[in-house]
């Protein structure tokens, strides 16, 4: 089956599964409602309860934290149950919690609470999901189809800044934090019950399922093995060091641009090119993956947020900074399709969920500590400029790690999986 489904050409690949790239779009788009939206929610917090941004921040700190316990645990249940049914509670889960912070009170604390509960939930729709069923479906496409998985950031990227902005000025930040959930899950749930099905979900990976596991069907590395593998943890750090500093920039634009005197709905437009040049970027990096060595692809795409850092920097008027927005976006709608392309050669589909899993450990905690850096640097200097700066040599590092990868190894879909793995 699977030897017959890789012999398969892309116009072939993308009349059968093009309803399933659709779906994963939209399920990657709501891995992006905490990391998008927060930032117009920052000064209403702050005028409501007198808590400082670092203390705002900490709450992201306190999700990825403690998110990459349950990722771990939610790869396994990837790899043994498939994608479909993990997304699907993943997209109830998050809906759940992302409006649960509508009810915090003005004990910080609270605030925390919340955010650990996001942190469980995110777990459930974490990108390994979304862009791994996609895999399994495209061999010859397989940098373009992931390119429009992960384009679903995009969307994220480029609606809830504005989004957010725009309903906490009609119905207050409390409405703000029940609507766009309820918004979100309107669309795209429908579409992922319907569409969203990996090879995992098949008849023949159930049946696996019941003895071992749903990705014993699918070629890679056993899991011992791809522990082994010192390229998982090169791909891990880059994407540590890119999320500290993408991350954190992007989190903190909103509050960055007013803090140049940029009105707030005009820094919430400026931030949503972001997304708007995300997915573009990923369409560009998706076609490139698929002609050229993902290596030097993925150390271009990583490099891009010191050019951003450097317009923000030297900003004189809106439209360097809408040019930095861009820029951010392109390195973001890129850097996510390079790793999870890599990791899909280097590493392979069939413990896929758990070594991905790992990964995101990585990325997670470089997402809970470039808010909280950004956060803290602007509580005692005013100013997020020390920390705009620091991004130089983390972006030149993480470029750097992903350029000694190597090649590609020979990944055999019929391998034994080693009992102890």
């Amino acid at each position: 089956m699977i030897g017959d489904r890789m012999r398969t050409g892309a116009g072939e690949e993308w009349r059968r599964y093009w309803p399933v790239v659709i779906a994963a779009a939209l399920g990657h788009s709501t891995t992006t409602l905490s990391v998008y939206s927060i930032g117009p929610f920052v000064v209403p917090l702050q005028q409501a309860f007198g808590w400082t941004r670092a203390e705002i921040a900490l709450g992201q700190t306190v999700s990825s934290s403690i998110g990459w316990i349950f990722t771990l645990s939610v790869g396994l249940l990837i790899d043994r149950w498939g994608p479909r049914r993990v997304g699907l509670v993943g997209m109830v889960l998050i809906c759940a919690a992302y409006a649960s912070l509508s009810t915090i009170t003005s004990n910080i604390y609270s605030w925390y609470l919340h955010w650990l509960l996001l942190g469980f939930s995110a777990a459930w729709i974490q990108p390994t999901i979304w862009s791994g069923a996609v895999a399994t479906r495209f061999d010859a496409s397989r940098g373009l189809a992931i390119a429009l998985t992960v384009s679903g950031a995009g969307i994220g990227a480029a609606v809830l800044p504005a989004l957010a902005t725009h309903l906490i000025a009609e119905y207050g930040w409390r409405g703000g934090f029940v609507g766009i959930p309820i918004i979100w899950a309107a669309v795209a749930l429908p579409i992922i019950f319907l569409f969203f099905r990996g090879a995992q979900d098949t008849k023949e990976a159930r049946a696996s399922a019941a003895r071992r596991n749903a990705g014993d069907i699918l070629p890679g590395l056993s899991l011992a093995q791809g522990l082994r593998s010192p390229v998982l943890y090169k791909m891990g750090l880059a994407g540590m060091l890119f999320h500290f500093s993408a991350v954190g920039l992007i989190s903190q634009f909103v509050p960055i641009l007013e803090s140049l005197d940029v009105q707030r709905m005009t820094a919430a437009k400026i931030a949503g090119l972001i997304g708007l040049s995300s997915i573009a970027g990923r369409l560009v990096t998706g076609v490139l993956l698929d002609r050229f060595r993902a290596d030097k692809v993925a150390m271009g795409a990583l490099f891009l947020p010191a050019f951003a850092a450097a317009l923000v920097l030297n900003s004189h008027s809106t439209t360097s900074l809408a040019c930095a927005a861009l820029l951010l976006g392109l390195s973001l709608g890129s850097e996510f399709d390079c790793l999870m392309y890599l990791a899909t050669r280097h590493l392979g589909l069939k413990r896929f969920g758990m070594m991905f899993a790992v990964m995101l450990v990585f990325l997670s905690l470089g997402a809970a500590t470039g808010p909280l850096a950004a956060g803290v640097i602007f509580d005692h200097t005013q100013s997020y400029r020390l920390y705009i700066w620091l991004l130089f040599p983390v972006v030149t590092a993480a470029s750097l790690l992903i350029g000694f990868l190597g090649p590609y190894p020979q990944l055999d879909a019929a391998a034994r999986e080693p009992a102890a793995a």
